[in-house]
């Protein structure tokens, strides 16, 4: 079941792909321990609705351009048993995307990303719930936006390993997307992080998003401009 795409001002006007329903994608990275001393710091969602007022995304949410998706992300919660974090950055990846994992087709590691492959990465989360859990999970021991600030860090947050390819975000238990309700009114976008080896119309397109005016992003901070 498909809803119409609504094509994005942002696409190439050189590039039509198909539109194929993106992936987000989350990455796992290994547990490093640390020293670094606990900073108590004023919760950057204190008005979080409770968890049982969150809405399960319905699959017709994610198929639409990955390049429309990832603002729409924004603002929106994953969780994983008692851990909940706010998404705060991502980036797109788009079909024929010479940035993107899976332009080289089918593989163990980009299978995830199967079909016209697009996704969107999540590339930075607030905490909202679970804060000991993800301290525990990231071995550091920090309220600071440093906990999450990077994909890796992320997936590591949520316990996640390569395990969880495949799994759907719209079904119940496991990891879930979540509504709380509220949309995001200011975006900051620039281009995305690490593809120097891409063509320089991807390396240079505006498909990174965050939320204005929070800490919780990774660098480069100064490359994101107001939409």
């Amino acid at each position: 079941m498909k809803t119409p795409t609504r094509r994005s001002k942002r696409v190439d006007e050189e590039s039509e792909p198909n539109v194929a329903t993106p992936r987000v994608v989350l990455r796992t990275r290994k547990a490093k321990c640390s020293k670094t001393r606990a900073v108590r710091v004023k919760p950057e969602y204190p008005l979080a609705p409770s968890t049982s007022e969150m809405k399960l995304m319905p699959p017709e949410f994610f198929q639409i351009d990955s390049l429309d998706l990832a603002p729409r992300l924004l603002g929106k919660f994953l969780r994983r048993d008692n851990v909940v974090l706010r998404i705060t950055e991502v980036e797109a990846y788009r079909p024929n995307d010479s940035a993107c994992h899976g332009r080289f087709g089918v593989t163990p590691r980009t299978a995830p990303v199967e079909g016209v492959g697009a996704a969107v990465l999540i590339r930075s989360c607030s905490p909202v719930t679970g804060l000991e859990t993800i301290q525990e999970r990231r071995g550091l021991k920090t309220e600071k936006p440093v906990l999450l600030n990077g994909p890796g860090k992320v997936g590591q947050a949520l316990g996640l390993s390569t395990e969880w390819s495949h799994h759907p975000l719209y079904s119940p238990g496991g990891l879930e997307l979540l509504d709380g309700g509220e949309d995001v009114e200011k975006i900051v976008v620039g281009p995305r992080v690490g593809i120097d080896y891409a063509l320089p119309q991807h390396v240079h397109a505006l498909w990174r998003f965050a939320i204005a005016d929070t800490p919780w992003i990774s660098a480069p901070k100064n490359t994101l401009k107001p939409l």
